[in-house]
């Protein structure tokens, strides 16, 4: 017998009688098919969906840090609660009804503090109010005689009917639902339960004792061992909407005003920019619900007890609306109809500056949340996005009419180079720009709810660090922001105001009665700029006047007294 290797594979030959050799091979039955068929189901099938499975677990688990630890608290609430029906001192003390502990464990328990709270306090008002209800009817059902089992069914349909059309109430189902379950489930119990037990009010007593048990453990390791609060979620999805909506404004804008010869690199960042909006339009649902479990939740972090969660619903809103012009300008994106490259430079640069004072007020908005503090640059923002606006009105009114012809089209002579275009040329740009001013409008809103937040939860004023000597002699109180705005204009419309009349006025230029006006001097200009004022009629209502250097109206709210 000899052997022999190859290609990595163990070769068996025997000797026949004629001298030469012959290969070896074995028989494979039935059975060692089988068995292989069996072996390569189990590694490639049933091994393969299970590491799959596996990895997939980790990385939930992995993203999501918090569920774990929702886990966790689960089974460490369980544990304790299992102690009252192991010993058997405490076993006795609840009258051996431990059992419903652990099932209020298993119930009421969730992921966050305020839903815990919520069901907590829901079981056991409900628990309280039905047990107390369901005694009161077996007493007047006994005193009844032969009618108790008339009262019995009588009061379990009114209260199963109450109960039950409560549920139908929007503002009643938001957060007592549960509660309303629990009252039906209690009372019936306690009143078609007491027929045929004697002793009702020790089995009440026992029953609210245990649920007392139970949700004084879930409130203890909810709130005491890594808790998850749900205003903090909600305060931080806000923030993270307002920085997606900024994205996503900034993405549109240049994926429409983007050149030819963009990386895909570049291309594909933009485009999961722009999914940041879809986010924010899919968010309504989990505020609502959020903003109506942090009512239940206790003083925590810079969130007092009677914090204002439902302003967040309306900043929510807000948002949404911004998102829907983001939604319709992405549309405008994917628009067939080609739009001339010259009516594209016209408009680019105005609607980039747009969007980019847009995206800034969005990211202050969130760095305001974040910080839970009030802007100290709001103002000036909201001010130079409006001052972008009006730059993009004027550009939309000096559309161009012409547009050069394609170079196959241009005869020889050089006189016919240029073309009409038509409105359906100048449409989609046209769209665009409608679309980025209405946002304006809808962001300057979403100022507006951010700062109604930022009133009602008191947020501290943003202060600038001060460096240097502290010791050092400071100046005397400075202006608020808004009293210098209002100064400016004043002084911007006190100009003005005087330029008009910089040729009839005599006495402001020192006697110079001719076309040129003349030189003034500093006190001449104060003492007419304070007879400028003074002379402005009060009934007259705010004067709207024009700044001769950047030609923009303005109109002054307030004036020195």
């Amino acid at each position: 017998m000899a052997s022999k290797e190859e290609a990595g594979n163990l070769e068996w030959r025997i000797n026949v009688d004629n001298g030469a050799t012959q290969r070896l091979v074995p028989k494979s039955g039935s059975s060692i098919r089988i068995f292989l068929w069996l072996k390569g189901l189990v590694m490639k099938v049933i091994l393969e969906r299970l590491s799959k499975f596996m990895r997939k677990t980790w990385k939930i688990g992995a993203d999501d840090p918090a569920k774990v630890v929702h886990c966790l608290k689960v089974g460490l609430a369980l544990s304790l609660v299992s102690i009252f029906y192991y010993m058997r001192p405490l076993y006795d003390g609840v009258g051996g009804n431990a059992m419903w502990a652990i099932m209020t464990v298993v119930v009421v328990f969730e992921s966050n503090v305020g839903a815990t709270f919520s069901k907590c306090v829901n079981r056991v008002v409900a628990t309280i109010l039905a047990g107390s209800l369901g005694i009161a009817v077996h007493w007047v059902a006994t005193q009844s005689g032969k009618a108790e089992i008339f009262v019995i069914g009588c009061s379990v349909f009114l209260f199963a009917f109450a109960a039950t059309y409560s549920r139908f109430v929007p503002s009643f189902k938001a957060r007592f639902d549960y509660g309303a379950v629990i009252f039906i489930l209690t009372f019936s119990l306690v009143s078609v339960g007491g027929y045929r037990v004697d002793k009702l009010v020790d089995m009440a007593q026992e029953r609210v004792s245990t649920i007392a048990i139970g949700t004084s453990i879930c409130i203890t390791i909810t709130v005491f061992f890594c808790p998850i609060w749900a205003g903090t979620q909600l305060h931080r999805l806000v923030q993270r909407n307002f920085i997606k909506l900024a994205d996503s404004l900034d993405g549109c804008v240049e994926e429409y005003f983007k050149k030819k010869d963009v990386s895909e690199n570049e291309d594909e960042e933009t485009n999961m920019k722009l999914q940041g909006f879809k986010c924010v339009l899919n968010s309504k649902g989990t505020e609502e619900s959020m903003a109506n479990l942090a009512r239940w939740e206790p003083a925590h972090g810079s969130f007092n007890f009677r914090h204002p969660w439902q302003q967040y619903v309306k900043i929510g809103a807000a948002m949404r609306r911004c998102a829907y012009c983001l939604e319709n300008l992405s549309i405008c994106i994917n628009y067939e109809t080609e739009v001339p490259d010259q009516v594209k430079k016209h408009f680019g640069e105005a609607c980039v500056k747009l969007s980019s004072a847009s995206s800034k007020i969005l990211r202050e908005l969130a760095e305001m949340i974040n910080n839970t503090r009030k802007s100290s640059k709001m103002d000036f923002l909201v001010f130079d996005m409006n001052s972008a606006v009006q730059e993009l009105q004027e550009t939309l009114k000096t559309v161009p009419v012409k547009t050069n012809k394609p170079e196959e089209e241009v005869p020889n002579n050089k006189e016919d180079r240029t073309m009409s275009m038509s409105l359906h040329e100048v449409l989609p740009v046209a769209t665009l720009v409608s679309l980025l001013i209405e946002n304006a409008a809808r962001i300057q809103t979403t100022v507006e709810a951010v700062d109604e937040l930022a009133n009602l939860a008191d947020f501290k004023q943003d202060t600038k660090k001060k460096t240097g000597d502290n010791k050092a002699k400071q100046p005397p109180q400075m202006m608020s922001r808004a009293t210098y705005i209002v100064g400016a204009l004043a002084g911007s419309a006190v100009v003005a105001y005087i330029c008009d009349k910089v040729i009839s006025d005599d006495k402001i230029f020192g006697g110079n009665t001719g076309s040129t006006p003349g030189t003034i001097t500093n006190k001449a200009w104060g003492v007419a700029t304070e007879e400028r004022l003074q002379a402005w009629p009060r009934t007259a209502g705010p004067p709207v006047v024009m700044n001769p250097i950047s030609r923009q109206n303005f109109i002054v709210k307030s004036r020195p007294e």
